[in-house]
């Protein structure tokens, strides 16, 4: 069964659930993605796994993903950006951004993408990359994880 791994767990009756594995959906050489990964890992606890085939940055819970897509109509693919949580104070201004789209799947749950290959003047702002994945590190990890940061980030 080509692309399909079994689970390893029978229902009953001698069933066997198969799931089909994700393909990945980025470049493991990517620039960029090397340059969001830098970001993300140094943040207290943070570790890297591939998720629905592609990397997904978390401590207990997922704070950032590497890549996404819109759906409907106007449906694109956003191979190089960030799905992050975003703060709800500043979701209107951000939704406004040119570089900030709705991702399928998560942005019905509060979260936002923003495309890193879409900068008017051909770079990206890392800082502003940065304070977005600042802010979503700090709406998913805990009180330890965020008291460390602050600590290692005033020292």
């Amino acid at each position: 069964m080509h692309g399909l791994r079994n689970l390893g767990y029978s229902p009953g009756a001698g069933a066997t659930v198969w799931a089909m594995a994700h393909a990945h959906h980025f470049d493991p050489d990517d620039p960029v993605l090397a340059q969001l990964r830098e970001i993300c890992m140094a943040f207290p606890g943070a570790d890297e796994k591939v998720s629905h085939g592609r990397p997904c940055f978390f401590t207990k819970k997922v704070f950032a993903i590497y890549g996404g897509a819109t759906n409907g109509e106007n449906a694109t693919n956003f191979e190089q950006s960030l799905v992050f949580k975003v703060v709800e104070d500043e979701r209107l201004a951000l939704e406004q951004h040119p570089l900030v789209y709705t991702p399928m799947y998560w942005g019905p749950s509060g979260w936002l993408g923003y495309d890193l290959t879409a900068d008017t003047n051909g770079t990206t702002d890392w800082g502003e990359v940065a304070e977005l994945v600042e802010d979503s590190f700090r709406l998913t990890a805990n009180k330890t994880q965020i008291k460390a940061f602050d600590a290692e980030r005033y020292l």
